[in-house]
């Protein structure tokens, strides 16, 4: 429930409601979207990327010179988990196939197209299977599959929202199997929303230039991961998971090629070696760094791990310059500081208005130019709404909704919303919801071609751990036909990969080198990763916690 000068602003947006809903009732905008030096002028005075602390030059591995996110580097610089002269690598705990690190979204995509094409495939997944931004995602998957749209269209509409910086053969390769992916997942059992006359229901998403977002209502992850779970539990034969299981350290053979990987398990702390033929990185992103201290929408394992592993290994990674900070992040109630609010409200209808009532902006810029926007109207021009504990946010006037569309629209398209506001009790079909930009997504990631392969050979990678896709900006309903596209194309290029490999010895020596060059940067030794698991102890709690070991380090 909001306190009551919360309420005095609710209702300046009330009194300008009207006003609002009759110019868009019209068809008409308040604000167009910005044009091309605009964008550039805001994203460079607002936008996080660009504070002078939000990157820095990394000073070891295959990117070393490059600026990058500061926090990325962090985790980058540092020691590895393991002794890699504590592994007798001659005797493996499991062989396999194909390795798949990670099971969400791309995971599980992967295994089954992997199976299909005669492998034996072992899933490391850090918590349950399915526990991923994969099951998170709200508002829809982008797919050309309406006659007024096209897969070239798609392309141009995803070549512009990444500035152009999007690697062109994996944006061909994204579009041009979107509508494939759209009915095999249909075919799996994926429920997409449909119009009266069957036909399936799309619509608009920041910076596209047509109405092509396929959703399941507002549990479009959830379903989709309902199905591609239940498929990988399909097939104990060919899949084996293994769960709270996650991947520390990749392995190499003599020859530079990936071949396997060391795994942890949570509940025991024992160490696995995992040796496979060929191995796919399905790690998702890095929310849970929480960039220059944003709140952040990802589940609680997204630490970077995959990106850490790869690139001790002498993966390329690519665009990791580029963190994005979705628009319309929960701000009060606080209980769900963070919390996503789909793009598809503003899809719909809904309108990012100031503490005044006034829309300030194209409801459904690109992302990044969105935020951007927020974060002007929060801070040069001091029109957000403070919550009682400082933050401050912006109106998204939901109700505004219904009356564009018709009563009722909120809770059939956006039930799982209502639903979350509902325990607090706000009701989104009668009041707005504050919001401000939540850190989101991972831009960047490991470098790979369109087959899905990186630089190492035999290492694979779909999804939000890779880079080159999305460019420096992601538009919506991406990431999901992302992880579905690339998820099946290294699951089957890998299968057929580990059909013809001989692997040679193995080794963990890339370990041993790498840090010899943390060790000359002076990185102190309790400064490890990958995370894992986020720490959310008080800084003041963890020092009194700290011990000394034999040598003297604190840990």
């Amino acid at each position: 429930m909001y306190p009551d000068y919360m309420l005095e602003s609710i209702r300046m947006v009330e009194k300008t409601r009207p006003k609002r809903l009759e110019i868009a009732q019209a068809g008409l905008q308040i604000f167009e979207p910005m044009n091309e030096a605009e964008r550039e002028d805001i994203l460079t005075r607002f936008h996080p990327d660009y504070t002078p602390d939000a990157r820095r030059e990394i000073r070891v591995g295959p990117n070393k010179g490059d600026n990058i996110t500061s926090k990325v580097v962090d985790n980058l610089e540092a020691h590895s988990r393991i002794d890699p002269n504590k592994f007798d690598l001659t005797k493996p705990d499991y062989d396999t196939d194909v390795l798949i690190i990670g099971g969400g979204g791309g995971g599980c995509m992967a295994a089954i197209w992997a199976i299909k094409h005669g492998a034996n495939v072992i899933i490391s997944q850090k918590l349950r299977l399915g526990d991923s931004n994969s099951m998170m995602s709200q508002g829809g998957m982008q797919a050309s599959v309406n006659p007024h749209d096209d897969p070239i269209i798609h392309y141009l509409d995803v070549m512009g929202g990444g500035h152009f910086d999007n690697k062109p053969e994996l944006v061909e390769a994204l579009t041009m199997d979107a509508s494939m992916i759209a009915d095999w997942l249909q075919e799996l059992g994926v429920m997409w929303d449909r119009e009266e006359d069957g036909n399936l229901s799309t619509k608009a998403g920041g910076g596209t230039s047509r109405r092509r977002m396929l959703s399941a209502r507002d549990y479009t992850g959830a379903d989709i991961m309902r199905n591609l779970r239940d498929e990988v539990k399909n097939h104990p034969d060919k899949i084996d998971v293994l769960e709270f299981s996650p991947a520390v350290e990749l392995i190499l053979d003599e020859n530079g090629r990936c071949a396997g990987a060391v795994l942890y398990n949570l509940e025991t702390e024992e160490y696995f070696v995992v040796r496979a033929k060929a191995t796919i990185m399905s790690t998702g992103g890095f929310g849970r760094l929480h960039i220059k201290g944003f709140a952040t929408t990802n589940h609680y394992g997204a630490t970077a791990d995959g990106l850490v592993m790869a690139y001790r290994a002498g993966a390329k990674l690519l665009y990791m310059d580029s963190v994005q900070y979705h628009p319309t992040g929960a701000v009060f109630p606080e209980q769900i500081l963070g919390f996503l609010i789909t793009e598809k409200v503003r899809g719909l209808g809904g309108q990012p208005v100031n503490r005044n009532g006034e829309l300030f902006v194209f409801p459904l810029e690109p992302r990044d130019v969105e935020a951007s926007n927020f974060i002007r109207e929060c801070t040069e021009r001091e029109k957000g709404v403070k919550t009682p504990t400082g933050k401050v946010g912006i109106w998204l006037d939901s109700p505004i909704i219904d009356l564009i569309n018709g009563e009722g629209t909120i809770k059939n398209a956006l039930p799982a919303m209502v639903r979350q506001f509902h325990r607090f009790d706000i009701d989104i079909t009668k009041e707005p919801m504050l919001v401000y930009p939540t850190l989101h997504y991972q831009n960047g990631g490991i470098e790979i071609n369109a087959d899905g392969s990186s630089t190492i050979p035999g290492l694979y990678a779909a999804g939000e751990v890779s880079g080159g896709v999305h460019g420096r900006n992601r538009l919506m309903g991406n990431s999901v036909l992302d992880y579905n596209v690339f998820g099946r194309r290294t699951g089957i290029n890998a299968a057929e990969y580990a059909k013809t490999v001989k692997l040679g010895k193995l080794t963990l020596e890339h370990i041993s080198k790498y840090e010899k060059e943390v060790n000359g940067i002076d990185i102190p030794k309790n400064v490890i990763s990958p995370m894992l698991l986020p720490d959310y102890i008080p800084p003041e709690v963890r020092k009194r916690q700290l011990t000394k070991n034999d040598e003297g380090i604190l840990f």
